[in-house]
């Protein structure tokens, strides 16, 4: 907060700044009290991105109560948007706890200038009355899409750090149904989209007694439902000759969602599919060549702005591959090589437990370990099991298990920006 103690006694007659960049919202704020000004407002908007880009997200939600001034320039839509370009190095996680009844959403800010690194901070869900229990779908530019996880039925957008919020109209249901989310932000239409992929039976047409004794039940039928943020209500798109695995998306790359699909009885092979924000079109993109992605051993995300498939091997490796240059088969390159690692965390519940790492294989997610970033000195962030972070050194071959202040037992984590960022074309 230094920085901001300094601008507060900056001298407004300084001809230094007399070449600036007025906003609509900064012009309404000279209208105002003046002498409430801090010299903030009248600084240009590169330099103001760049002293908030430095400042760690708790300083950021506190800058836009400071004074009426401040608060026009958190709300300029323009200063939104470059902050998002700028704190792209800065990593803030989100942890979504559904553990052990009520759900409930924390952060971890791991910006360089933030000095309480160790410490979990509970954010505040408004509209958590109304949807107790909720799933993630997706972070993008700064905003969290959260669906209703009991009835498939609610959806919120909104800014964790602002507080700002709107529910989605309803979408059309189906009697027995199953769900596939994503939420993403194409940069050349500038327009935020939610997408539903739905998986439903025809009930009329099954009985029941089939319906008990199937090992596992198949949702032949699909619709999938986009809406864009901004518009008054969903559009059908049709079906999709894909079963994807009934996760919600878990990387946005250029413009375009990413799933993996389920495998199939003669078709053993898993593949990676995309859906263009702005065609709304889906595609399946080359996969790596490392020895055949099958059934249940990778999943996708994005290291660095590029695609990334995490591939799991025997004895508990990693391995990461990258896609240097989008749908382009021939840049995949096998950037990392982890080796096996247990958490003490995770090793003591094991051994209390007495059962074999296989078990924690076979959960609703598939998986042991999931890819979440890279940080700016190379290392790279993994979540084991949904109870441990660890960072693991590249170049020393190193495991650091971390350890965070007032953080739950279980959680999903989610690699978000924080920004000031809002929907500016409500209806």
């Amino acid at each position: 907060m230094c920085v901001l103690n300094l601008l507060l006694a900056m001298d407004l007659d300084d001809g230094r700044l007399a070449k600036r960049r007025k906003t609509k919202l900064e012009l309404e704020f000279e209208d105002d009290h003046r002498q409430t000004a801090t010299g903030m407002e009248t600084l240009p908007g590169e330099i103001v991105v760049d002293v908030l880009s430095r400042l760690p997200i708790t300083s950021l939600v506190q800058f836009k109560f400071v004074c009426k001034g401040w608060r026009a320039l958190a709300q300029d839509p323009v200063l939104a948007a470059d902050m998002c370009r700028t704190r792209t190095g800065n990593t803030c996680l989100i942890l979504h706890c559904d553990f052990p009844i009520k759900n409930h959403l924390y952060f971890v800010d791991l910006s360089p200038n933030n000095q309480e690194k160790d410490k979990v901070k509970r954010l505040y869900v408004p509209f958590q009355t109304s949807m107790p229990e909720f799933d993630v779908v997706g972070s993008c530019n700064g905003l969290l899409c959260l669906s209703d996880s009991l009835y498939n039925d609610a959806l919120y957008v909104y800014n964790p750090f602002t507080m700002d919020y709107i529910e989605l109209p309803k979408s059309r249901r189906y009697p027995d149904q199953e769900v596939v989310f994503g939420f993403g932000f194409h940069p050349k239409t500038e327009e935020y989209k939610v997408v539903m992929i739905v998986y439903y039976r025809n009930t009329s047409s099954s009985s029941s007694s089939s319906y008990s004794r199937a090992r596992r039940v198949v949702y032949r039928h699909s619709d999938v439902q986009v809406f864009t943020l901004g518009s008054s209500a969903w559009r059908s798109l049709g079906k999709i000759p894909y079963q994807l695995v009934r996760r919600s998306s878990e990387a946005l790359v250029s413009g375009r969602l990413h799933w993996v699909s389920r495998p199939r009885r003669y078709h053993p092979a898993r593949c990676i599919m995309s859906f263009d924000i702005r065609t709304e079109e889906f595609e399946e993109v080359p996969k790596p060549d490392c020895g055949g992605l099958n059934r249940c051993n990778f999943h996708v995300s994005v290291l660095r702005g590029c695609l990334a498939a995490a591939v799991y091997g025997n004895y508990g490796k990693l391995e990461i591959w990258v896609m240097k240059d989008y749908n382009v088969k021939e840049s995949w390159t096998k950037e990392f090589s982890i080796g096996a690692y247990m958490p003490k965390c995770l090793k003591q519940n094991l051994d209390q437990d007495n059962r074999p790492l296989k078990i924690w294989k076979n959960n609703s997610s598939g998986k042991l370990v999931r890819v979440l970033s890279v940080s700016e000195n190379g290392e790279i962030l993994l979540e084991y099991k949904n109870r441990v972070l660890v960072s693991y050194d590249p170049k020393k071959g190193k495991f650091t298990d971390l350890v965070f202040q007032g953080i739950p037992h279980w959680f999903q984590t989610v690699v978000h920006a924080a920004s000031f960022s809002w929907i500016n074309t409500l209806p």
